[in-house]
């Protein structure tokens, strides 16, 4: 190299060892961008609920009522129902949507001893807004359950079906109303807040004049 291009035998060894420090350079770099497996990572699985875990230092705290343990504090939907009668704690109760007697029951206390509840459905879903008397006459007026499915009898509730609170089944026990048009009562509920009066179930559709004068008698606003 020094004969062909006449450089000095400094100037060779500056050359190789800069090739030599481009060469480690090459190397590395294509060491380090080389395609290495990615770890796929750990689920973490989330606290029980009612259990602080993280500021208040390890120790349980109590759930809220109808929270059903939801991650963040979100409290679940809830219903307000009225329990009376012969149960060790009467009074207003809240409890998660979807409850049922039997967990009315179990917020109220219990039954007293001694009293019949041969009568009683505890495996009724519960509506907002209801009165639940154990052991005395239902009130005047209160939603009436729905129709075991599959008895066959056409008949109509004998207590007047509250439009305002009544639930898409309780709604089909009545002449002439299927599921569809009880969804159709829902619908209108939801839209309009309620019913003020029982005549704006005109306003229903698929309730015509004939219908309307089978069920105005049945249901109250």
């Amino acid at each position: 190299m020094q004969a062909r291009c006449g450089l000095e035998r400094r100037s060779v060894v500056a050359l190789s060892a800069l090739l030599a420090l481009a060469l480690v350079l090459a190397v590395q770099h294509f060491w380090t961008g080389r395609t290495q497996p990615v770890r796929a990572p750990e689920v973490v699985r989330a606290a029980p609920a009612g259990q602080g875990g993280g500021v208040d230092g390890g120790k349980d705290l109590p759930a809220a009522p109808g929270s059903f343990g939801q991650a963040g504090g979100t409290a679940a939907p809830e219903i307000v129902v009225d329990v009376g009668g012969k149960v060790r704690d009467p009074g207003v109760h809240r409890l998660p949507a979807g409850s049922r007697v039997e967990d009315a029951l179990k917020a109220a206390g219990g039954v007293r001893p001694g009293t019949k509840t041969g009568g009683l459905n505890r495996a009724r879903f519960l509506v907002d807004g209801e009165q639940l008397v154990i052991g005395g006459p239902a009130p005047a007026g209160a939603a009436a359950p729905a129709a075991p499915a599959g008895t066959g009898t056409a008949a109509g509730p004998t207590t007047p079906v509250s439009l305002s609170t009544a639930t898409v089944d309780q709604l089909d026990t009545l002449p002439g109303v299927g599921p569809v048009l009880a969804q159709h009562i829902v619908d209108y509920r939801t839209r309009n807040g309620g019913f003020r009066s029982v005549d704006e179930l005109r306003e229903v559709n698929g309730i015509g004049d004939r219908r309307f004068a089978d069920l105005r008698d049945l249901v109250r606003p």
